[in-house]
């Protein structure tokens, strides 16, 4: 039996070779930038492909670096979808901008868990500023700013903050009996027919159930009807049942349709409901004064959540979340044990993120949010958004323009909705068939009950032409096979 070392910093690289190995690592990272394009888009290999490279078990002995390196190119890179590819159109960007990544390495490095204040002050209080400056950057409503009854926190996704927001909700329906007794019957919840999964997620995880939820009616745009809204939360009422909680969606997956907060504000106000606002992919582009428009009203909701993490340049995860009242979400999800009690803690001049959100740890996010802030300025990103929603309006445009395709839905920001005039499974054959060769990865939804091909536009390194190249290959795609259908 081998007897383990009695130095444990015999186990360990020494600053040195972690210096060697991190610029290897760099490089790497910035040949894969520089070649990415020639790639094909989306992964081609089969299930179990990838995993039939690997060894059967973990290494007995320590492997040399190099062989690690190795095996990004030999085992991994083949199983890689290239969500940093510029003709990556399919689902909303995930942005890891330069920066960002950067950001993400410090972070990993310093290693600190932020639980408390306590357990790295500069863990919390670069977090509290940075969306402080995101409030003010994004032309949202003061009462999110921390220097007042409110304030913000970095969730891992939005689905993560839509559950903290019906948790607040449902505890201040309950007066707190929720988290004490459990989750009683006959409590609802609203969205929209396009709102996403991850509210009837939470319904389920928060003990509500899946019945809970209403789907409300939609308008000829796919956004929530206001007057629809109403009706279901007033029906339920007299049923008595108890409404928890409405979410709004600005910018709804399948379409980024624009739902009328004021509208639905006045229904949750008149009738005290919380109103949670989801702006994970289309609230980065308030960034820009010509977008807030879509936020009109917002300063009625008790919360609001949108994605850095996807348009705005900072890398997988991070989403910022913010509500009126900080003591609805901390008096939900705060529970102190004894081994957490600390002087800081107990003199209420401080923020202990963990009382909100779910999990008790947590990471350096913010650091990737502030790195790229100061990298690019809000003007910057005002500049990357503008370019996005121009390419949008453009392809737009082609769209109309064409024999055989036409819009499916108002194009607001940088998502194209578009679908076959004449035949759904000659559009899925053609968009599959796009995906099929690597030079784009498009991906699809159903509106009206037509199939409708998505265009997502808003990776950073994303220009014209690959929109152009992207468009090209499903019109080519599309006459071909109806050319073999009919000819």
């Amino acid at each position: 039996m081998t007897s383990p070392p009695t130095d444990p910093s015999a186990l360990h690289w020494d600053p040195e070779t972690f210096r060697q190995h991190g610029h290897q690592v760099v490089d790497w990272l910035a040949d894969h930038m520089a070649g990415i394009a020639d790639l094909p888009v989306r992964s081609r290999v089969e299930p179990g492909e990838v995993a039939a490279r690997l060894p059967t078990s973990a290494p007995g002995e320590g492997e040399p670096f190099e062989a690690l390196l190795a095996d990004l190119d030999n085992v991994v890179m083949d199983g890689m979808t290239h969500w940093q590819h510029p003709s990556f159109l399919a689902y909303f960007p995930a942005n890891a901008s330069p920066p960002s990544v950067l950001a993400d390495l410090v972070s990993s490095g310093l290693g600190a868990q932020g639980m408390l204040w306590s357990t790295s002050p500069a863990v919390t209080e670069v977090e509290t500023v940075v969306l402080d400056w995101l409030v003010d950057a994004l032309g949202l409503p003061a009462a999110f700013r921390s220097d007042g009854p409110g304030g913000g926190v970095i969730q891992d996704t939005a689905s993560s903050a839509t559950l903290c927001a019906l948790l607040a909700a449902r505890e201040r329906v309950l007066d707190g009996a929720g988290n004490r007794d459990g989750v009683p019957q006959g409590l609802t919840v609203y969205a929209s027919a396009h709102a996403h999964s991850s509210l009837e997620k939470a319904a389920r995880v928060a003990g509500l159930g899946s019945t809970a939820l209403r789907s409300v009616p939609t308008d000829a745009d796919h956004g929530m009807d206001p007057s629809a809204l109403a009706e279901a939360i007033d029906a339920d009422l007299a049923a008595g049942l108890r409404p928890v909680m409405v979410m709004a969606t600005v910018g709804t997956t399948s379409s980024t349709a624009i739902e009328p907060v004021a509208a639905i504000a006045e229904v949750t106000t008149e009738r005290g409901v919380w109103l949670h606002v989801d702006g994970a992919f289309g609230g980065s582009a308030t960034v820009c004064p010509e977008h807030r428009d879509m936020i009109a009203g917002l300063e009625h909701a008790d919360s609001y959540v949108m994605n850095p993490h996807k348009w705005l340049l900072v890398g997988f995860d991070c989403s910022a979340f913010w509500v009126a009242d900080a003591a609805a979400l901390t008096g939900a999800l705060g529970i102190l044990p004894e081994y957490l009690a600390n002087a800081a803690s107990a003199s209420g001049e401080v923020i202990d993120y963990r009382d909100w959100h779910i999990p008790l740890g947590r990471r350096f996010r913010s650091l990737k949010l502030w790195w790229v802030l100061r990298s690019y300025g809000i003007e910057g990103l005002r500049s990357h958004i503008r370019a996005h929603v121009a390419m949008a309006q453009e392809l737009a445009g082609w769209v109309a323009a064409s024999d055989d395709w036409e819009l499916a839905a108002p194009h607001p920001l940088s998502l194209v909705c578009m679908r076959h005039r004449r035949d759904d499974a000659v559009a899925e054959r053609a968009m599959e068939a796009v995906n099929a060769s690597g030079s784009a990865f498009l991906t699809h939804t159903r509106l009206d009950d037509r199939y409708v091909v998505r265009v997502a536009i808003g990776g950073w390194r994303t220009t014209m032409d690959d929109v152009k190249g992207a468009w090209d290959d499903l019109v080519a795609a599309a006459t071909r096979i109806e050319g073999v259908e009919h000819g």
